[in-house]
């Protein structure tokens, strides 16, 4: 069996085809079978789901990827609604998210959240009983990352925080965080005097940021102001080259574990 990931893209968004792109080239450099679905930005919604529908019914499809955000016509809800919970790879089914929240291990987790926890076990960060904070509360990242943390399983068993735009005093939150894992979705939010001393640093953010001084006429940066983090911080990811990599790692999990669970493997 050869697992198949499909990626759905509508419109040209630059940075969603750059990770369209990613996606497709990890992939087929694992030996999967890979195809990207491209749609102008005026496919209807029904349009899509027929799309949709079809990746369904092919067998040999086991993820399907509905790359994020969609036209605003489009309502990203139904969309995640109608990809079948088995092929559901990027996690975002009510189904999955239902079982992520609930222990159970038969689902998928988000590729995101999922990634920064491989990060923290591969590295050996401890995590059991470890203060946990999260700034950041989105269903892509927030919510299923603080899922993840406080399970009993190992890489997680930790006392989780989570943050957000009303949350008063963030910085005394994030100062007594052994992990602190950002996706405020603001470039540079969190500086080095917010951070804890020896904590570890997970920067899920990736903002473009104009720079006459670059080449592109811009750079890539991340939630946290690298600079000032990385000088009280034990470990900490860079931006790009961090979570990103990891988020991609997942997807091709999640997909191979999909075509097996298709064939009574898993």
């Amino acid at each position: 069996m050869r697992p198949g990931l499909a990626v759905v893209l509508v419109g040209d968004d630059p940075a969603s085809a750059v990770y369209v792109r990613a996606k497709a080239k990890a992939s087929e450099e694992a030996g999967m079978y890979s195809i990207t679905v491209r749609l102008p930005a005026a496919t209807t919604e029904a349009e899509l789901l027929q799309h949709v529908d079809q990746l369904n019914a092919d067998p040999s499809i086991h993820g399907i990827l509905v790359q994020m955000p969609l036209p605003k016509h489009i309502s990203a809800e139904v969309v995640i609604r109608r990809v079948r919970p088995e092929k559901d790879v990027d996690g975002f089914h009510p189904v999955n998210a239902g079982k992520l929240l609930n222990g159970d291990t038969d689902g998928f987790a988000p590729c995101t959240p999922a990634g920064v926890q491989e990060l923290l076990v591969r590295c050996g960060v401890k995590t059991k009983g470890a203060e946990c904070v999260i700034v950041g509360r989105s269903s892509i990242v927030g919510k299923p990352m603080a899922a993840l943390m406080m399970q009993d399983r190992p890489g997680a068993n930790a006392t989780v925080t989570v943050c957000h735009s009303r949350t008063t005093d963030l910085a005394g939150h994030t100062k007594r965080a052994d992990i602190l894992i950002v996706a405020a979705g603001r470039p540079k939010f969190v500086t080095g005097p917010m951070v804890k001393p020896g904590a570890v640093v997970i920067d899920v953010g990736i903002n473009r940021v104009d720079d006459a001084r670059a080449k592109r006429g811009y750079i890539l940066v991340g939630d946290v102001d690298f600079a000032s983090a990385r000088e009280v911080a034990r470990l900490i990811t860079p931006v790009p080259g961090g979570v990103g990599p990891m988020t991609i790692a997942m997807l091709l999990k999640n997909t191979v574990r999909a075509a097996q669970l298709s064939a009574g493997l898993a």
